[in-house]
């Protein structure tokens, strides 16, 4: 298909002078007085997951507009050739069917393939489970790193109500030592487990971790790695050659951020269960159903994915910061860093033609309400407008209702407070127990008021089950597609991440003899400088 450039089409051009005419100066405050029904407008119910739209930048014409432009730049086609199975992913010739893993039987491309490998993961997982219940496992040691990591990492401590007490999981994805040694330490090689989780079985860091792992496992007395460590790859003969006989593999079509669903959810399964972990599977196909099958505005991905490119195309905000209300979610940030900025950070389009616009942008955030005492200063009276995610969940997994009625409170009320703001006329009028009597009222007054009119979205979960986990999962992963299609991206290949890796190989050795010939100043004096004998 051919990719078409959005900033070219007729409804970017509208969108352009809508955005100019009023979209510029639009101001929540206002759009609420002047529409009782806005908050019914534009917000809806998705799978598993209810989003409120309304505290965001757009009226219905800028939303009809995105929905044009959508059409127009070909989203539903593109949408429709990845559940297919065409190869989507042009620079390295792959399909993306990460959709296909969590499908019923026989309802998606490779679906025979797809479950007799799930099963015979879920079968093991269970005997895993069965021996911990027993005492002879106690910890399960996750190395992997990107897509092999933040996944399962995420998942594991949000799925905790589930979880099988006694069977602890751990994840090393940094090759610093320091992060292996200090786990290692307080485990009892007899009862531990390694996963390691490299599609290739050749990951730098998974490796040199997984290398650490085994002579810790040997020094300990251990014999029998063939018990102790499992694979998740592709590359049976790699593992074997370490020792693994027990290997569960994916396939080339399974891009590493978008693989928690395949063999990588192995630390899943192993914490929550077969049962749960298709669970989890059912509430991300729902989610698969919904974003190829709704309409186009009660679409809850697109719709999304639309707003994204409104606020970085248009307004001009260059991040969004994530703020899940729920501990459980802590990890959400970071996995939603990968999945967008590896998936969107590009310059050029899927014919290699440079952008005339800006693509993905940061995703920050750390869970309410340590953030409030964090970053929210700047998201309230910062320089620079910061759209804001809040992730609540209505019922708690605990039984501290005092606790969760303020957690839901704080959420609700920092969202109130970022549109509403606070005039100077109002802080002026307001009474300081606290302030100077040196301090000009005025003065005072200004640092006291708040702009307001910041946007923000809230997605709510009923509760935080592995049917709404991956249901809320999916749709940031169809959020994004969304999003690099409007842009022509091709969002699942990653050839930024590569040069590094390649430097790293070259250097590694010149850390040992110390040779600079031909590089720069700056890596040579460093690389000098941290050589471990260096003076």
């Amino acid at each position: 298909m051919k990719t078409v450039r959005c900033e070219q089409t007729a409804a970017w051009s509208a969108l352009q002078a809508h955005f100019d005419a009023s979209g510029r100066h639009f101001d929540l405050r206002r759009a609420f007085a002047q529409d009782a029904a806005r908050f019914a407008t534009f917000s809806q119910q998705a799978p598993e997951v209810f989003a409120d739209l309304s505290k965001n930048l757009l009226d219905a014409r800028g939303q009809a507009l995105l929905l044009e432009l959508a059409a127009q730049c070909g989203v539903p086609a593109w949408r429709d050739a990845m559940f297919a199975g065409k190869a989507i992913n042009t620079t390295e010739g792959r399909a993306v069917l990460h959709t296909a893993l969590r499908a019923p039987r026989g309802a998606a491309p490779f679906g025979d393939e797809v479950h007799g490998e799930l099963d015979a993961m879920l079968a093991y997982a269970e005997g895993v489970r069965a021996q911990a219940a027993a005492g002879e496992f106690s910890d399960v040691v996750n190395l992997g790193i990107g897509g092999s990591d933040l996944g399962p990492a995420m998942v594991v401590p949000a799925l905790d109500a589930f979880a099988q007490r006694g069977l602890r999981l751990h994840f090393v994805s940094n090759v610093d030592g320091h992060a292996i040694a200090s786990l290692l330490r307080g485990l009892d090689a007899r009862r531990t487990l390694f996963i390691v989780a490299s599609k290739t079985f050749t990951t730098q860091e998974t490796m040199a971790n997984a290398e650490v792992a085994r002579a810790w496992f040997t020094a300990q007395g251990g014999r029998d790695v063939a018990l102790h460590f499992v694979a998740a790859t592709s590359n049976v003969p790699a593992a074997a050659a370490f020792g693994i006989t027990t290997t569960f593999g994916f396939w080339d079509w399974v891009g590493g951020r978008f693989s928690l669903w395949s063999a990588i959810g192995l630390p899943i399964a192993l914490a929550i269960g077969a049962a749960n972990f298709r669970q989890l599977l059912a509430g991300a196909h729902a989610m698969d159903r919904h974003f190829a099958a709704a309409p186009p505005a009660a679409n809850l991905p697109l719709r999304l994915g639309l707003l994204d490119v409104w606020y970085r195309n248009f307004h001009g905000f260059g991040s969004r910061c994530i703020a899940p209300y729920h501990q459980g979610l802590a990890r959400l940030p970071a996995y939603l860093q990968q999945l967008e900025m590896e998936s969107n950070g590009k310059r050029v389009d899927r014919e290699g033609r440079p952008l005339a616009l800006a693509t993905s942008p940061v995703l920050w955030g750390e869970p309410g309400t340590n953030g409030q005492h964090a970053f929210f200063q700047m998201l309230h009276q910062g320089s620079e407008v910061v759209p804001v995610e809040f992730i609540l969940v209505r019922r708690p997994a605990h039984a501290h209702a005092e606790l969760h009625a303020k957690l839901l409170a704080n959420a609700l009320a920092q969202s109130q407070a970022l549109m509403l703001g606070k005039s100077a006329e109002v802080a002026a009028a307001e009474r300081v127990a606290t302030a100077s009597p040196k301090l000009d009222r005025a003065v005072l007054a200004s640092h006291r008021s708040f702009p307001g009119n910041r946007p923000s979205t809230t997605l709510v979960l009923d509760e935080l089950t592995p049917r709404a986990l991956g249901a809320l999962i999916a749709l940031y992963e169809h959020r994004v597609f969304t999003s690099g299609a409007i842009w022509g991206l091709d969002s699942f290949d990653q050839w930024g991440v590569e040069l590094g890796k390649a430097l790293c190989t070259g250097l590694l050795p010149r850390l040992a003899c110390g040779d600079t010939a031909g590089l720069d100043g700056s890596t040579a004096g460093l690389l000098q400088r941290l050589r471990p004998h260096a003076r």
